[in-house]
């Protein structure tokens, strides 16, 4: 075994990235304050080839140093928006037959794992603030909450973490 070379790890270029056909996932962070989680949510849905990232409320937008520090350069791969509410378009993205899920823990939450995800649906991930999580007008307007099931005495995840579990999960079942 041995580690593969940046050459032989043959990754397509920018170019060819905007042009491929991406994952029918919308990302959301709702008022995600730490840079560096926004960062990593880019570079995160690089690897999963996710639709868009809308960037809401107090969310940190590119052109930004710290957000490149964990981006790596994804935050040029990857389309994005800054909105100042969540509320003002996701109706409009409901309405074009995307489903509206919350990725918090609520009194009807669904573990991620019992989940139904059929790779024929469109999605919006939405992830919300390190301390508050989702807004309840954004919950409101979800079709569904999912959550992680937890087993430690914590009661959740960095954003950023949560975000590689939920978007690899959909993800695995969309095309693996």
């Amino acid at each position: 075994m041995k580690k593969l070379s940046m050459d032989e790890l043959n990754r397509m270029s920018v170019e060819t990235f905007k042009k491929t056909k991406k994952t029918s996932i919308i990302i959301v962070l709702d008022n995600v304050r730490s840079l560096h989680n926004v960062g990593s949510f880019f570079r995160t849905a690089d690897a999963f080839q996710i639709e868009k990232i809308y960037l809401c409320g107090i969310t940190g937008t590119p052109p930004n140093r710290e957000i490149h520090k964990t981006a790596l350069g994804a935050t040029e791969s990857v389309e994005w928006e800054h909105a100042p509410l969540a509320v003002g378009f996701l109706p409009k993205l409901k309405a074009n037959g995307y489903q509206i899920l919350s990725i918090e823990q609520t009194d009807k939450s669904i573990a991620l794992q019992d989940f139904s995800i059929n790779k024929e649906n469109k999605y919006v991930l939405i992830f919300g603030n390190e301390v508050y999580g989702v807004s309840e007008e954004v919950i409101k307007l979800s079709d569904h909450a999912i959550e992680i099931p937890q087993f430690g005495t914590k009661h959740s995840f960095n954003v950023s973490v949560t975000g590689g579990i939920v978007l690899w999960e959909f993800f695995r079942r969309i095309h693996l």
